[in-house]
Parts: C-alpha cells; sequence; structure tokens
C-alpha cells in the first residue's frame, strides 16, 4: 500500500482546505517544491498533487508551478484539479507528471474523456468525490445528482485506469476513514483504489491496510502529515514491515 502525500496548490502556495470549501485555508508551505522534495526524502514512492486553483475556474493555473516541481523529484507525480481538455492534459504529461487525475470533465463531457483516456492509456484515473454516498463536482461545489454505483461501471468502460474516492465529510477533518463506503466503492471495480479523506493517525491506515489485495492502491493525506497526528516516516516504515 502506497502513502501519496499531498500537496494541494492554490495562490502559489501549499494549502489543505477543510471540506474542501475555497475559504477554509490553512497555508503549510510557501514553497510547495520543497515541501515535495521534503516527502521524497521521506520515502515517498509517489506525490499527489491538486492545482486548486484550476479545480475551482476550470482552467489549469499553475502548471508552471507545477513543472518545476516534476524536475525536482525523481518519484512520480499525479495531478488533479482544471485538467478538461486534451492540450491541458497533454501540457501536464509533457511536463513531467506521470497520472491525471479527472473529475468534472469525466462526469460532464462523456466524449471527451474517453478521447482522453485513449490518448493516455494507463494514466487517466477519475476522482470521485463523494458526500453521503452522492458525488460532487467543480471543486465539490455542485450536486452532480449520480452515485458511485451509477457512475463506476461506465467510467471502466470509458477507459478509467484507477480511481480516487474521497469522503468530503471526512477529508480535512482528520477523523478517520470511511471504511464501509471504501469497501463498497472496492466491491464495484477491479481498478486500483486509493482512498481519501480522514486519515489522521497511524491506526487509521493500519484499520483499512488489509484491504490492499482487494484493490487498495494506497491512501493520500494533507493535513494529519501536516499537522503532524500522523508521523509520514514511521506510516512508511510500518507498511514496509508488513509487506516484507
Amino acid at each position: 500500500m502506497i502513502i501519496f502525500p499531498a500537496i494541494d496548490i492554490k495562490n502559489g502556495q501549499c494549502v489543505r482546505l477543510r471540506q474542501g470549501l475555497e475559504n477554509e485555508v490553512t497555508v503549510f508551505s510557501a514553497d510547495p517544491g520543497a515541501m515535495a522534495e521534503h516527502w521524497e526524502r521521506l520515502g515517498a514512492k509517489w506525490l499527489h498533487l491538486v492545482d486548486l486553483d484550476g479545480a475551482f475556474s476550470g482552467k489549469p493555473v499553475n502548471r508552471n508551478l507545477i513543472a518545476d516541481i516534476c524536475s525536482r523529484i525523481k518519484i512520480p507525480v499525479q495531478l488533479g484539479g482544471g485538467i478538461r481538455d486534451l492540450d491541458t492534459a497533454q501540457a501536464y504529461i509533457d511536463a513531467g507528471v506521470k497520472r491525471l487525475i479527472i473529475g468534472t470533465m469525466a462526469l460532464e463531457e462523456k466524449d471527451g474523456f474517453r478521447e482522453l483516456s485513449s490518448s493516455f492509456p494507463g494514466r487517466i484515473g477519475v476522482s470521485l468525490d463523494a458526500r453521503d454516498g452522492r458525488l460532487k463536482s467543480r471543486g465539490w461545489v455542485e450536486d452532480t445528482g449520480l452515485d458511485v454505483d451509477q457512475v463506476i461501471p461506465e467510467l471502466e468502460s470509458m477507459g478509467a485506469s484507477f480511481f480516487i474516492y474521497t469522503d468530503i465529510a471526512r477529508d480535512g477533518m482528520q477523523s478517520g476513514v470511511n471504511v464501509a463506503a471504501l469497501e463498497h466503492v472496492l466491491k464495484l471495480t477491479d481498478r486500483p483504489v486509493i482512498a481519501a479523506g480522514g486519515i489522521s493517525t497511524l491506526e487509521d491506515i493500519q484499520e483499512i491496510h488489509h484491504l490492499g489485495p482487494k484493490g487498495l492502491e494506497g491512501v493520500i493525506t494533507g493535513r494529519a502529515i501536516y499537522s503532524g497526528s500522523l508521523d509520514f516516516k514511521t506510516a512508511v516504515d510500518w507498511i514496509a514491515k508488513q509487506e516484507t
């Protein structure tokens, strides 16, 4: 199981939002690139980047900064936020991003998502952001009227290669993982699933580690590793010990 340290970028800074709310911002670093190097030194195998400005505006905002981060580290990067057309996706791939995470486009522009998936096979995932099982879009501010049971089979048929499942009610709250909801998503797909939202302590990771063989590729954590409630290196070392 992989722990993906999250670097959420807003106004050129590394931040975290509380429950995805644009005005509920905590700034953790003015230098996202240095933060990326920090997590790599502590043993990160992947980095999870989010262009929050892009997610809210619907267009890439921090492209140059993201390219700089990719050039400063050796580990692969996955990126979400504001990727809603083929040209933007190509620019990020050219900048060194390994995998792209699509949200709104996958739900609202199906032909475009199919084209994206076929153009970059194995590199396009979908972010499923839900509150009480209902999916949100456009930076979590709009209700799609859909639930995960409806969309996962269709997204698979359109070429989604992995899924990120976020429980919005728990994101940034450090309240633990919604295990039942995560287990439900894992039963719906044979594609890798990454859990986000609620990871607060090593115990939270230990609680869901057994889901690895059932398709859980890893977890994304942000606020917990910045605030110190989860020691990143301790968690990485614990997972390595279980899997040797």
